[in-house]
């Protein structure tokens, strides 16, 4: 049986993608190594922990002792673990160097160790910075803005350095902006969609006119497993979208409009620092090496996504009214901030 050691698999994307595998291909066995800090969550994985070829490892990607022991047995690696979450860098960026690059260096000291046949690297559209014109290739410069998005540039220029100097079997993703069930309600649709419920009116920063590249998280998934189960493509970079950009006032307008909610309901606040205006990928590379495109869209889908919360109210509520780090990085990030007139 092969093993697929998977970081931060209690996460978001992480544990949509270790369901995904155990629920699409048993020939796969996953070990999921997760922190479970604020925003790791067993609970995402409750339907699938008894799954007899899922075993979960409560460590951090820092301590070497650890990842040396699950690598030794591992067969091929999927790195999602990181701090991900933009304004929590800009509030304080120390953990973000130490998780996503140090925490980097000891998954890859480990694979140059123990020769796993393929490691995958989780990194993101944002190592772009902004886009001016066309949508960004892979092999476009990196301008990171944030203090998260300088962590994950160092990460991903790190990883490519291994395969570079010690032939570190290794690729690397760059996703957009991902959307669906289990993710943390910082982030802006489960955000939005659970202070609705909650009868709180939506921050929206600036004038909301900043626009993102969207894609379902399964989608992610799916083409995680293509780039992992595929021959070589060793030391390449692909970049994972849809193509489908939406603002935020976009994306905020459609979950109002679910919820028959007016305009009202927008609460503009502040704008952050180092605030990207637009990211956008060009995936061509991806769709044209694997012969596959995302099959859903944000606009059919996010209804679906919308009533999964509404439906899993226990979920959020456990984390937004019940998780003090939570409720005090909401006072700090939106109730502290400059109103805009």
């Amino acid at each position: 049986m092969t093993t697929i050691f998977v970081t931060g698999g209690a996460g978001f994307i992480g544990s949509n993608f270790v369901r995904y595998i155990l629920g699409e291909y048993p020939e796969f066995k996953v070990i999921n190594l997760d922190k479970l800090t604020y925003a790791g969550n067993l609970e995402n994985l409750k339907d699938i922990e008894n799954n007899p070829n899922y075993n979960f490892v409560h460590g951090d990607i820092c301590d070497k002792k650890i990842v040396f022991k699950i690598m030794a047995e591992s067969d091929l690696v999927v790195h999602f673990a990181a701090e991900t979450h933009v304004d929590r860098s800009v509030l304080d960026a120390g953990q973000f160097i130490t998780t996503d690059v140090y925490g980097t260096f000891v998954m890859l000291e480990a694979t140059k160790k123990y020769r796993p046949k393929k490691f995958v690297h989780i990194s993101t559209d944002e190592v772009y910075g902004d886009v001016i014109n066309e949508p960004c290739k892979e092999e476009d410069p990196l301008f990171p803005k944030s203090p998260y998005a300088a962590s994950k540039a160092g990460a991903d220029r790190l990883v490519y350095s291994y395969f570079k100097t010690y032939d570190v079997p290794a690729i690397i993703t760059r996703c957009v902006n991902n959307y669906g069930q289990y993710q943390y309600p910082e982030k802006l649709i489960p955000l939005f969609i659970t202070n609705i419920l909650e009868g709180k009116k939506v921050p929206v920063y600036g004038t909301g006119k900043n626009t993102r590249e969207w894609i379902h998280v399964i989608d992610h998934c799916e083409a995680i497993y293509k780039i992992l189960s595929s021959e070589n493509h060793f030391g390449e970079v692909f970049n994972i979208g849809t193509g489908e950009e939406y603002s935020v006032l976009d994306i905020t307008e459609t979950i109002l409009e679910f919820f028959s909610k007016s305009r009202d309901f927008i609460d503009f606040v502040e704008d952050r620092p180092g605030h990207v205006l637009r990211h956008a990928i060009n995936s061509e590379k991806f769709s044209n090496t694997f012969k596959t495109r995302p099959k859903q869209s944000i606009k059919k889908s996010i209804n679906d996504i919308i009533k999964w919360y509404v439906d899993n109210e226990k979920w959020w509520k456990n984390i937004k009214q019940k998780q003090q780090e939570y409720i005090q990085f909401y006072e700090k990030q939106y109730n502290n901030k400059g109103k805009q007139h």
